[in-house]
Formats: structure tokens, sequence, C-alpha cells
């Protein structure tokens, strides 16, 4: 599967697009009134609409444009959720000790980056895969690190030139984009008027 890297889906339109997270759950419904429920997925699945978010004839122009590099479903790209971007708070600003991705165990280099979600004792780390080049933030035992590290900004890898001591703790902070494709082969759209009309460009998270 291609991935274009850059340039990253237009944020002037992200920003007015619809959508969040996605789950499946099978719930069965006894005679009783009482339910199973089983999840079936571990982790969500972002999905969205970005015809919301195209406001002017130059929007539209651009997407279009976008869709075609894309052949439609055929190449997956990079999407900023203006609604969750950060390894902090929205109106936060990153630093190096936001999320603790690992502990380091005196040998091993490598690292995924990670973003916890927590409500009291229920916690889902999700991994961050499409890290903003420019952004990434690194401590370790509190202490941010200005040198001794790299990130892959294509996979979310943070790698060390040595290994973190045993039970060290390795944060970071950064902002990062989704990794989604256009889920239509087809763009749907509709001139009722001079700059009037609908369309339909739905976008969905890709597992990597």
């Amino acid at each position: 599967m291609s991935f274009i890297e850059s340039p990253t889906f237009p944020g002037k339109v992200s920003y007015g697009s619809t959508g969040g997270p996605s789950y499946r759950t099978t719930i069965v419904e006894m005679v009783s009134g009482r339910e199973k429920r089983n999840i079936e997925w571990s982790l969500p699945r972002m999905k969205y609409n970005a015809a919301f978010g195209v406001c002017t004839l130059q929007d539209l122009e651009t997407v279009i444009a976008f869709f075609h590099a894309c052949y439609g479903r055929g190449h997956a790209f990079r999407y900023k959720d203006w609604s969750d971007f950060k390894s902090c708070g929205i109106e936060e600003t990153v630093s190096a000790t936001d999320q603790l991705i690992a502990f380091g165990d005196g040998s091993t280099t490598a690292f995924q980056l990670l973003k916890v979600y927590t409500v009291g004792t229920a916690t889902l780390a999700r991994d961050i895969t499409k890290p903003v080049f420019g952004t990434v933030k690194i401590a370790i035992e509190g202490v941010e690190q200005a040198s001794g590290w790299t990130v892959n900004t294509t996979t979310g890898i943070v790698t060390f030139s040595s290994a973190p001591a045993n039970l060290a703790q390795i944060r970071a902070g950064y902002e990062f984009d989704v990794p989604v494709r256009f889920d239509s082969d087809e763009m749907q759209l509709s001139h009722s008027d001079w700059k009037c009309g609908t369309l339909s460009i739905p976008i969905i998270e890709v597992r990597l």
C-alpha cells in the first residue's frame, strides 16, 4: 500500500470537517432485557467527512486535485484531526514530559510513540505512527534530551543512540497526524447553482 507523506490533506478543509473515533461492538439483547456486549476492536478507527470543510471553489479544487493524486482509495495520506492532534490538551503547549511511552530496560533502544487516554482506572494506549516533523520532544526521568535520539516520522519510532537505564521513565511530547485514505473511489458532486451544491468526501483511518 502506498502512503503519501507530503503534503498533508489541506488543514483548512480538515478544520471544518466532521468526524471522530469509531468502535465496533456487537450487542446481543436477551429476552430479559439484559445485554451481552462484545468489543470487537481494541482500538478506535477514525472516520471523517471532509465535505463540511469545503467553503470555497478553491477548497473544492484543492480537494479534487488531492483525490486524483491518491487515485481515490488507492493511496493513504496524512490528515490533521483538529479535535485531537497533540500529546497534551488542544489549548496546551507541547512538553517533553506529556506522555509516558515506556520504561528503559538498559538494552532496548527503540520505542513507539504513544498517547494514553485515561478516565478513572480505565486507560487506552494509542500508537502514534505519524508524528509531525520538528514537533517531537523527548525526556528521560523528567529531563528533556536535546540530543542522543532520533524519531522516524513515518512510523513514530524513537531510537536512542544509547539504551536508557533500567526503569528510567521515557516521556515524549509531539503533534501528530492520522493516517487515512478516502473511503470511496467516487467523489459525489452536485452543482445546484453557481458556487452552490452538495458533496460527500468520506475519509477513514488506515491501520499501519
